[in-house]
């Protein structure tokens, strides 16, 4: 198995290894030519000869929560929902060494990125489905930035400081903030690389941030995406049209999108220990945040 991330999920080569060659045993899935796709945050592995790709969660995940993630995709999956599935065979998740993995199903990609308006359907549909028979969170930006903040080793106190500040006078924005969308699930961080063509759909993947809140937040993120990282304005003009409103319009609107930007850059610095490489980009962005800069375009981590 290849591996070029450096510690992809927090897990050195051998480790990765092991725990591949015990998850194909226990599936009985060919691993023969496992080569690593990602591995900034969980380590993603795919394995061409058994049409799968095995996913390891980031070290230290309860394995509850990963559990929780499939019984809610089993759902989605019985509903009929557009969603990459769960690779069909033993229970999931699968412990190996007390570490977390799920199996999905692979599906080969066209070689086009989706699109934002693709994202638009399955984001409406989501945003409208029922309560799920699980559990889910509560979608709290807030605490996991200052979660983020408080495991951050990479960066000097004066920058800490400065990224709480940050943190504490947009809390007290966000109390006078008024939503426009009713609550439901979320998936907390749609994007175009947590989504995969099927046919001439897209389908959602990625639930580890399957939350319960405002769609806003949902929709805000694909903004954001579309705005820092190379995409044109008509691109996410597309995405609202198609979804049926603009997240742009709300009022709110500058605080919900600073609140998720400063998340994304937060929870990128904690994993800065395991991805060194990223370092770099972290910095860049904090450097923007200072100047209120908010047309810089960012590079994906």
């Amino acid at each position: 198995m290849t591996a070029p991330a450096s510690a992809p999920g927090g897990f050195d080569e051998s480790e990765l290894r092991h725990i591949v060659q015990h998850t194909c045993k226990a599936a009985e899935l060919d691993g023969t030519h496992a080569r690593l796709l990602r591995g900034h945050t969980n380590a993603v592995i795919l394995l061409p000869d058994a049409a799968a790709v095995v996913k390891i969660a980031r070290r230290g995940t309860p394995v509850a929560t990963v559990r929780r993630t499939t019984r809610f995709v089993r759902w989605l999956m019985d509903r009929g929902f557009p969603t990459v599935p769960l690779h069909p065979g033993p229970e999931q998740p699968l412990l190996v060494d007390g570490h977390a993995v799920t199996i999905w199903t692979y599906l080969p990609q066209p070689g086009r990125p989706v699109s934002a308006a693709q994202l638009a359907e399955p984001l409406r549909r989501l945003h409208h489905l029922p309560a799920p028979p699980v559990e889910l969170p509560e979608h709290d930006n807030v605490r996991a930035i200052r979660k983020s903040i408080a495991a951050i080793t990479s960066l000097p106190p004066a920058t800490l400081r400065f990224l709480t500040e940050r943190v504490d006078r947009l809390e007290a924005e966000l109390a006078e903030v008024r939503y426009a969308l009713p609550t439901g699930p979320l998936q907390g961080d749609p994007q175009h690389r947590n989504a995969l063509q099927r046919g001439d759909e897209a389908v959602l993947c990625d639930w580890d941030t399957v939350a319960h809140g405002h769609p806003e937040w949902d929709l805000v993120t694909i903004e954001i995406h579309c705005r820092r990282f190379g995409y044109s304005p008509e691109h996410y003009k597309d995405f609202a049209t198609a979804y049926g409103y603009d997240v742009t319009a709300l009022a709110g609107y500058p605080t919900l999108r600073d609140l998720r930007e400063l998340r994304m850059i937060t929870t990128n610095a904690r994993k800065v220990h395991h991805a060194p490489e990223s370092a770099h980009e972290v910095q860049q962005r904090i450097e923007g945040l200072k100047r209120e800069d908010v047309g810089t375009r960012w590079h994906i981590l």
